[in-house]
């Protein structure tokens, strides 16, 4: 999954690549002639008492170090370009994707999961791409230069870095095979531990009034201890790794000094050569250490680029028109023969189920828990395509329709609100973006939410993350009053009263009617006071309409109906 994921992503960044390539090639060049041009000081200048090339050879030195020097700068910068901007498209191409995603593969891929694929994933894979254009393609052809050189300098020396290669890279290779395993683990450790930690901050209420503390407690701990436990282990085969391989060039330097000494008592070497010798073993030694530093980090950006996959390559189950057409009759809504079906469920959700909802019309949806009243919504506000029949938004299959236009054209209230950290306008503006201050109070007094608005100082009041600063019914309220800033043609409320008291529910649903009047309503609701005003209100029942007419009308003859109503003694009552 790696190199396919680095070669499609980093197709834009091929002249920044380029350019570190080349300056890091020039950089190794100049670097690599530093240890031979020392050894013409030494035995050119030093030794046989040469002046003037002593001058000329350091003077030359410090010509090539301020070339190595520029270019090391250009290596760092390009390559650090590139391998930001893969670190930001692959962000934004995670977080469009998802934003692409039906409802239900979010739940199913998990806040936790997408949070940590999107950061500490895309994170390891930056990481990578930095190491590789400025460390793990230069040490490679710096080891290979550096032993080119050696030989030049000397064949029976050389024999001393090429068994160092060797040993290290047998050292190296078994160390990342079991680090692989390790980091396999290690990331699904994070995205567990992230998911615990959300559901125990967001949960926090729940916990404390069933005093689950140390049972939270210990489950997080457990977590911890793993994943330290997992990190651990990646430790110590680091920490064995770098000391091995320090153990291994030091070995060798002694052998090439004693060797070295050998050589130059048999006069077949001068102190010069050995000391660029020792020269290049460093610049080898260098070299293997960083490539065996960002070889430890490839196992865990492979398993990164395999989970950003995963979220990639997963198909929306609602995907965009291929040849998107424009509405034909304003705030018509249509469900023909709707049916849908979870994956790997045994019943379907929906079944055969007709509604329609002409403009200007209030249609009702009641049922038990578990009817699928909540499924038909997202089937009728194109959340869900349906596995079976088909719905038609304005006129148009819903499939056909153009994404922009179906988004404008139906508001759907959730049954859970969500509201965003900022300000009371800032919310309200999400809805749209150039609405006036005054279309913002009267969504708000259609809303019933004006007042309270006003109270926490106006359009400018903070609002904090998840509206954990409002009630639950004022949470309600402000949600409404933001699809009513949309003024879309058909308006899907389900079960957004709920945490109403009737009087404001009244005055809620009397301020809407009027607004509402040349749009389209689908309303669920689980109390039968909140519908029993619609044009005609459908009983469904495990998913099949079982009925459909007035309230007076179902209540006389509908069953499923009437045991709704018997179920809630006040509204029984009331009926």
């Amino acid at each position: 999954m790696l190199i396919p994921l680095l070669r499609r992503r980093l197709r834009p960044y091929r002249r920044p690549i380029a350019i570190a390539a080349v300056c890091q090639v020039v950089e190794i060049l100049t670097l690599l002639l530093l240890p031979t041009l020392n050894a013409e000081v030494v035995n050119r200048g030093i030794l046989d008492g040469d002046r003037a090339a002593v001058w000329q050879y350091a003077g030359l030195m410090v010509l090539v170090t301020g070339v190595a020097l520029v270019a090391g700068v250009g290596t760092v910068a390009f390559g650090a370009r590139a391998a930001l901007g893969l670190g930001r498209d692959l962000r934004a191409a995670v977080y469009h994707h998802a934003l692409k995603l039906s409802p239900r593969q979010v739940f199913t891929l998990g806040p936790a999961a997408l949070t940590t694929r999107t950061t500490n994933d895309v994170a390891q894979i930056e990481r990578l791409v930095i190491a590789t254009f400025t460390t793990l393609t230069a040490a490679p052809l710096t080891a290979i230069a550096a032993v080119g050189l050696a030989l030049h300098q000397d064949v029976p020396l050389s024999s001393v870095p090429l068994v160092l290669v060797v040993v290290t890279v047998v050292i190296a290779w078994a160390v990342l095979v079991r680090m692989g395993g390790l980091y396999a683990r290690i990331q699904p450790g994070v995205e567990r531990l992230n998911r615990i930690l959300g559901e125990q901050i967001s949960g926090v209420s729940v916990v404390r009034a069933f005093v689950r503390d140390r049972h939270e407690q210990e489950r997080f701990r457990r977590t911890n201890r793993d994943l330290r436990a997992l990190s651990f282990g990646v430790g110590k085969l680091n920490a064995f790794m770098f000391p091995a391989v320090a153990l291994m060039s030091n070995l060798a330097t002694v052998v090439i000094v004693w060797a070295g000494a050998i050589r130059v008592d048999a006069g077949a070497v001068r102190i010069g050569t050995v000391n660029a010798f020792i020269d290049y073993l460093v610049y080898l030694i260098w070299s293997i250490l960083l490539t065996t530093f960002v070889l430890a980090s490839i196992p865990r950006a492979a398993v990164s680029a395999r989970r950003l996959s995963e979220v990639l390559d997963t198909a929306p189950e609602v995907p965009p028109p291929v040849a998107p057409m424009r509405g034909r009759q304003r705030g018509l809504l249509e469900i023909r023969d709707g049916g849908y079906r979870y994956p790997g469920a045994s019943e379907p959700a929906l079944s055969g189920v007709d509604v329609t909802v002409q403009p200007g019309e209030t249609v009702a949806v009641i049922g038990m828990t578990g009817s699928g009243k909540s499924t038909l919504l997202a089937v009728a506000a194109r959340l869900l395509d349906p596995t079976t029949g088909r719905v038609r938004l304005n006129g148009v299959d819903a499939r056909e329709l153009d994404g922009p236009e179906l988004r404008l054209s139906v508001g759907l209230v959730p049954q859970r609100p969500c509201l965003f950290a900022g300000t009371v306008a800032g919310n309200l503006r999400l809805a749209r973006t150039h609405a006036t201050d005054d279309e913002l109070w009267e969504a708000l007094e259609i809303a019933q939410a004006a007042e309270f608005v006003r109270e926490l100082g106006g359009l400018d009041a903070v609002v904090a993350p998840g509206g954990g600063t409002f009630s639950g019914g004022q949470r309600q309220r402000l949600t409404i009053a933001r699809t009513i800033v949309r003024r879309p043609d058909i308006y899907l409320f389900d079960d957004c009263f709920s945490a109403l008291d009737p009087a404001t529910e009244r005055a809620l649903r009397t301020a809407l009617a009027e607004h509402t009047r040349l749009a389209a309503v689908l309303l669920v609701a689980q109390r039968v006071t909140s519908i029993r005003d619609a044009d005609r209100i459908v009983v469904l029942d495990g998913g099949r309409v079982a009925g459909a007419g007035r309230h007076d009308d179902l209540l006389a003859s509908n069953r499923a109906y009437q045991e709704i109503v018997q179920s809630q003694p006040i509204q029984a009552m009331a009926g």
